[in-house]
């Protein structure tokens, strides 16, 4: 139920206006593209994953990130295309689902111009103002006849069209290093006729499609932009230049709102400043955006790494901006408008910005959040558990990692009677430890403190500092029981004797203290061995050298999360050793001498070095699964096809039931665990 007081008090809970579009309050959710959609249409996913934050009370949710108009502009990544009448019924539906909450609704239409590939779709070149190749997508674009620039131009009249048609509330131009605002960079734009040189010149190709949008639909819906505040880019444009572009196209009296961000998004260097990562700084460029809103009087919207609510209030009350959005914070907890009237904001699930979300979408899969399974799957696993369990069971969880924890919160809230077990003296597993690595790591212990207050909020009996063996738990008499022990390092992999080594867990938890010269080996490619060199490297005490037998260091970081490690990694002096696998280690006197073969000539090299830091994953920390397997009723075996259309395992009443789940069946990690674990729980 609302609670009248605090929407009267809190200023995100106040309505707001743009254009004659009325707001219920000021938190939106910026434009994206989670990579959900196959045809350039909203599917009944995607319209879900929005529909989940109607539901929960947002003021408004901009759908569509780099929806594009144009044929040479494909949508290759899930994006919708406005390009196209298709667009128009799906879209009618998509926006009656939203409007029906009392969610305003708004769509970002683009021509990413030379941030495309044109080597898939239908092949056409890329364009751009001139031939200047975009370091992250890696094609040389066609430079723009006037011809190109009166098509595209028409092409986003006609696209304004169709968002009219479909219902939406408003359209977003995107300037965010797209078609619009190359031309404005002398990084892109090196013309020489009237759409290059001059700023009146660069923003002469913005003002006519502007003026084109408003000779199409008027001002039945609102229209606005993203832009870049600051490029920060050698040779790039200034800040002072963004403001004054901001002032004229506000000015111009063809804009309802600019929605401000920061930092080019042609280089992967600019997109982690762009959408910067746990470890830093919260709401970046919301000073940029103020700025900015100082000198113009059309509505300002700014979300960069605004992830909890303290910081949306304060960017709110203080007049920095006019809406906050909080789109990564909604990946954690669509439900946080609903979470801040009913008063209970200490509920709320905080994004933790570990960029699992962004990092999938650069390898080519959809994104999902590492702690919230639910995000993007709405169609098979609700993203609240209201519904109770048709007979109460009494449940054994062992293990208060993540996934053991999930296991315990779904199986409280479904009314069941749940004992989790935990060795340790505290709840979290692994992320304990990944917590005092760096700043970079630190925030996962949000995923720790919301789980472990959401267990105790359903009741369950945690037992901590307790080992438990097979009697233990048969004493219990459960109905079910799901082992989460998670595992332990894996250092089998090498020939020679593995007390000359030490793991990551072994440094994080403080057991070794490695000093001098530091080889650290990671077979793993994630955050876990860079994490450790920072933690090493901060200190300055290492000569450290990290090696893979991946073609690159960190394969598995793109996007948001490798360039910051790198610079971490350049900053403290870590040599960079890829293509190189670790075969054995022995002793040299008081070193360590380290064989490394070359993985394509399989040349021998060898490093003498203080001490060696492997990372491999782990191996299931299984003994205790295997002991209970044979008492059990389905001898710890999952319905692999109950488990993955979303239906329940099938259910014995003579012996207890076996699972396990997380780093307990494989070397996994946090996203899997907790996914796991709701899938099983949820309908036991």
């Amino acid at each position: 139920m609302k609670n009248d007081s605090i929407s009267y008090s809190d200023p995100l809970l106040q309505p707001f206006q743009i254009a004659n579009v009325k707001l219920r309050n000021r938190i939106f959710s910026s434009s994206h593209a989670p990579g959900y959609n196959t045809d350039g249409t909203p599917n009944e996913r995607y319209i879900a994953y929005h529909e989940e934050k109607a539901k929960g009370g947002i003021g408004l949710t901009m759908i569509g990130g780099s929806s594009n108009v144009s044929p040479d502009s494909p949508s290759l990544w899930g994006q919708l295309n406005f390009g196209s009448d298709a667009i128009i019924e799906p879209m009618i539906e998509m926006t009656e689902r939203i409007h029906q909450y009392e969610t305003a609704i708004m769509c970002q239409i683009t021509h990413m111009g030379r941030r495309n590939v044109s080597n898939d779709g239908d092949w056409l070149p890329t364009i751009s103002p001139s031939p200047i190749r975009e370091p992250m997508h890696r094609f040389w674009p066609k430079q723009m006849e006037l011809h190109d620039i009166r098509r595209v131009i028409e092409d986003f009249a006609t696209a304004a069209k169709r968002a009219r048609s479909g219902g939406l509330d408003g359209i977003e131009l995107c300037a965010t290093s797209h078609l619009i605002d190359q031309f404005w960079t002398p990084l892109v734009n090196r013309r020489t006729d009237h759409y290059g040189g001059s700023i009146e010149n660069r923003l002469r190709f913005t003002f006519e499609v502007l003026e084109s949008i408003r000779d199409a639909i008027g001002n039945d819906i609102a229209v606005g932009i993203r832009m870049i505040g600051a490029e920060e880019q050698i040779g790039g444009l200034s800040t002072e230049e963004s403001i004054e572009i901001a002032q004229r196209l506000a000015n111009s009296g063809f804009l309802d709102f600019i929605n401000v961000t920061s930092s080019s998004l042609a280089t992967e260097e600019g997109l982690s400043k762009a959408i910067p990562p746990s470890g830093t700084p919260l709401m970046p460029y919301t000073s940029l955006a103020a700025s900015i809103k100082e000198v113009i009087d059309i509505p300002v919207l700014h979300a960069t790494r605004i992830t909890d609510i303290g910081s949306a209030r304060h960017a709110i009350s203080t007049g920095l901006i006019d809406l906050a959005g909080m789109t990564r914070a909604h990946f954690a907890d669509p439900h946080i408008v609903k979470k801040l009237e009913r008063g209970d904001e200490d509920r709320i699930r905080t994004c933790v910005g570990a960029s699992l979300c962004i990092n999938r979408l650069h390898q080519g899969l959809e994104s999902v959040c590492i702690q919230n399974p639910a995000t993007g799957r709405e169609e098979s696993i609700p993203q609240l558990i209201t519904s109770k369990a048709e007979s109460k069971k009494k449940i054994v969880v062992v293990g208060a990692g993540p996934g053991g924890l999930e296991a315990s919160r779904v199986l409280g809230e479904r009314g069941h009677s749940v004992i989790l077990f935990e060795a340790q003296s505290s709840v979290g597993g692994q992320i304990n430890l990944a917590v005092r690595a760096s700043k970079s790591q630190a925030e996962l212990s949000g995923i720790v403190g919301w789980l472990g207050e959401e267990v105790i909020h359903v009741g369950v009996d945690i037992r901590l500092n307790t080992m438990v063996e097979e009697s233990d738990v048969i004493s219990e008499k459960p109905d079910v029981v799901i082992i989460a022990t998670g595992g332990l390092p894996d250092t089998t992999f090498l020939s020679s004797d593995e007390n000359l080594i030490c793991t990551t867990w072994d440094v994080l938890s403080g057991h070794k203290t490695p000093k001098g010269k530091v080889l650290i080996y990671d077979d793993h490619g994630g955050e876990n061995a860079p994490s450790v060199a920072e933690f090493l490297g901060e200190r300055g005490e290492s000569e450290i050298e990290l090696v893979t037998p991946d073609r690159q260091v960190m394969q598995d970081l793109s996007a948001t999360i490798g360039p910051a490690y790198l610079r971490m990694l350049y900053r403290n002096g870590v040599t960079m050793t890829p293509d190189h696998r670790l075969m054995n280690v022995e002793t040299d006197g008081s070193m360590i001498r380290a064989l490394m073969v070359n993985v394509h000539t399989r040349e021998e090299i060898f490093r003498t070095v203080d001490s060696v830091i492997v990372e491999n994953g782990v191996l299931p920390n299984d003994d205790l699964y295997l002991d209970l397997k044979e008492m059990s009723s389905n001898g710890g075996s999952v319905d692999i096809d109950a488990f993955t259309s979303g239906k329940a395992q099938p259910m014995s009443n003579d012996r207890y039931e076996l699972y396990r789940i997380g780093d307990a069946v494989a070397s996994r990690g946090i996203a899997a665990a907790i996914y796991e674990a709701r899938r099983l729980c949820m309908h036991i």
